[in-house]
C-alpha cells in the first residue's frame, strides 16, 4: 500500500463543504461573529478570516507560484505558520462579516479550478510534514490536507456557536481517512520486527479501520488484519479531535481502548495531523 496509502481524491467535495460553511457563516449574529474559539486569542471571525488566508495563500502559491512570506530567521515552520497566519487575521478584523462571506464564495470555485488542474500522483506544491518528513508528498495528499483544514475550521466555528452539521459521512469520512494517514509518523521511532501490524478503529458512521505495518525498516500504511499486535479503538467524534489537538492527548485515552504493545498504542494516541 505504500507510505501514504492508497489515493484519496477530495475535489469534488470542496463545494459541498464551502456550501456548508457559507450557509453557516450567513446565519449568525453579530454576537456569533465574536464568540471565543477552541483556538487560543482567536474568535469565530478571526477563523472565518483565517480560512479566507488559506484560500487567497493557495491560489497565490499553487495557480501564481507566489512565493509569499519569507522566513524570519532561524525561524521554524511552526513559529513562521503562526506568525504569518496571526498578522493576517489582524489584518482582517478590519473586514467586515458580509465581505468575507463574499470573499469565500467568490474564491472558492477559483480554488476548486487549481486543484482541478492538479495531476494527483504528481509532487504537490507543499509536503504534508505530518504524514511524512522524508519523502516528499504526493498533490492528491496536498489537496486532502486543505480539505481537511477547511472541514475542521468549520467545525470549530460550528463548536463556538453550538450549531453542530457537516457531519455526514460524505463530508466527514474523507477527513478522517485522511488524518490516518499520520498512523505511520506517529508510530516512527518504534522499530519492530518485519511485518508487526498496529491497527486503528474509529467507530461511527464516518469512521473506518487503518492498519499500520513495520516493512523495510519503517512503519507504512497497510491493510487491517485480523490480529495485529496493537490496537486502538476510539470514536469519529475523538480521533479528529486528537488529529488536530482540540483535545489533549490525555483526554483522547481516557477515550479509547487500546490493546496489545503498550508503545505502540501510547503513540498512536499521540497521532497529529496538524502542524504544531
Amino acid at each position: 500500500m505504500g507510505i501514504f496509502g492508497s489515493v484519496i481524491d477530495v475535489r469534488p467535495l470542496f463545494p459541498g463543504e464551502r456550501c456548508a460553511l457559507l450557509e453557516l457563516l450567513r446565519d449568525l449574529s453579530p454576537q456569533d461573529w465574536a464568540r471565543p474559539t477552541v483556538c487560543p486569542g482567536w474568535d469565530v471571525h478571526d477563523i472565518a478570516g483565517h480560512v479566507l488566508n488559506d484560500y487567497l495563500r493557495r491560489i497565490s502559491g499553487s495557480r501564481d507560484k507566489h512565493a509569499g512570506a519569507r522566513f524570519a530567521e532561524g525561524e521554524t515552520l511552526p513559529r513562521y505558520l503562526a506568525r504569518v497566519n496571526g498578522e493576517f487575521v489582524q489584518a482582517t478584523r478590519q473586514i467586515s462579516p458580509e465581505l468575507i462571506v463574499e470573499l469565500l464564495e467568490h474564491l472558492g470555485p477559483q480554488l476548486d479550478a487549481v486543484w482541478a488542474a492538479r495531476e494527483l500522483e504528481a509532487p504537490a506544491d507543499l509536503d504534508v510534514s505530518w504524514a511524512a518528513t522524508d519523502v516528499a508528498s504526493p498533490a492528491w495528499l496536498d489537496i486532502a490536507r486543505e480539505y481537511t483544514e477547511f472541514w475542521v475550521h468549520q467545525q470549530q466555528i460550528r463548536d463556538a456557536v453550538a450549531r453542530p452539521g457537516a457531519t455526514e459521512p460524505e463530508l466527514m469520512a474523507p477527513v478522517l481517512n485522511v488524518f490516518a494517514r499520520a498512523l505511520p509518523q506517529s508510530l516512527s521511532g518504534h522499530d519492530r520486527p518485519e511485518g508487526t501490524v498496529a491497527e486503528l478503529e474509529v467507530l461511527g458512521t464516518a469512521g473506518g479501520r487503518w492498519g499500520a505495518a513495520w516493512q523495510e525498516g519503517r512503519w507504512r500504511l497497510a491493510a487491517p488484519v485480523p490480529e495485529p499486535q496493537a490496537r486502538v479503538t476510539m470514536d469519529q467524534d475523538t480521533f479528529w479531535r486528537l488529529a488536530t489537538r482540540g483535545i489533549t492527548v490525555e483526554q483522547a485515552r481516557d477515550r479509547s481502548q487500546p490493546s496489545g504493545d503498550p508503545e505502540l498504542t501510547a503513540a498512536m494516541t499521540t497521532l497529529l495531523a496538524v502542524i504544531a
